[in-house]
């Protein structure tokens, strides 16, 4: 029987089209082919799996950028195959819905938890364990996002297997009760299945709807009004804070257990 390291070899590659010396020892991972787009553009590098589930680009200081896909299954998936080349720190720069009446759209929130209400982590670990990023990877973000003389929130986002919830008053209820400052459908296991293959990990998550209030629930239009505004920052902010982990070349440890 192959081992899970067999595995994971042969499968990033045959998931992105991206032969393994190809992935640098940082990594940004989205849920859009745009970013992946941005970031090749402005490297000029190549864009490995576009006839693949997952698309990836490495530029030349070793930062590589992958577009997973959406839900907690592929962010379990990815963060598995990673697994077979051990990188150094992975960011996600992915977007949320917004649950708190101070949140508004185009504002970043780095999460200090976030709730497994996705039901995929419990996979990794029992559901009292936490989904927590790795704390020193959050401060290098934190540092490029004052940089560029941006606010952040901070706080716990809900991870949830459901996309469509809008709808549903008891389920907006419980988000309430929760005092969660986002919701989204990855943080949560790429958190824990982070933690399992005991990779640094961290989100730094785009507001992009407060679907908890009227006329909040994101749109085609909408979207593409967040993207025009707020996504070109959104990537630039991981670039320079993977980037600075890199070229400072702080470890970031696991601990074991």
């Amino acid at each position: 029987m192959l081992s899970k390291l067999d595995i994971t070899r042969n499968w990033l590659p045959r998931y992105t089209g991206m032969p393994l010396e190809a992935f640098g020892d940082y990594i940004l991972l989205t849920n859009f082919g745009n970013y992946v787009d941005k970031f090749a553009e402005q490297f000029n590098c190549e864009v490995y799996g576009r006839d693949r589930p997952m698309q990836a680009a490495t530029n030349q200081d070793g930062l590589t950028i992958i577009n997973f896909g959406i839900g907690s299954s592929n962010a379990a998936t990815i963060m598995d195959l990673l697994s077979s080349i051990a990188p150094k720190g992975v960011l996600f720069l992915g977007k949320c819905g917004g649950l708190k009446n101070s949140t508004e759209i185009g504002h970043f929130i780095l999460p200090i938890a976030a709730i497994r209400g996705e039901g995929t982590s419990n996979d990794y670990f029992p559901p009292a364990v936490p989904a927590l990023p790795s704390f020193k990877l959050h401060k290098f973000v934190s540092d490029k996002i004052l940089a560029h003389g941006v606010d952040y929130r901070t706080g716990v986002i809900y991870t949830t297997n459901r996309r469509v919830w809008e709808h549903d008053g008891q389920f907006h209820q419980m988000l309430h009760d929760m005092t969660c400052i986002g919701i989204d459908m990855e943080t949560a296991t790429l958190f824990i299945v982070g933690h399992a293959n005991e990779i640094s990990r961290g989100a730094l998550l785009l507001v992009s709807d407060v679907p908890v209030t009227p006329d909040g629930v994101k749109t085609e239009q909408s979207d593409k009004k967040v993207t025009e505004k707020w996504v070109d920052l959104h990537l630039q902010i991981g670039i320079e804070a993977m980037t600075g982990i890199g070229q400072m070349g702080e470890k970031i440890k696991h601990f074991r257990y």
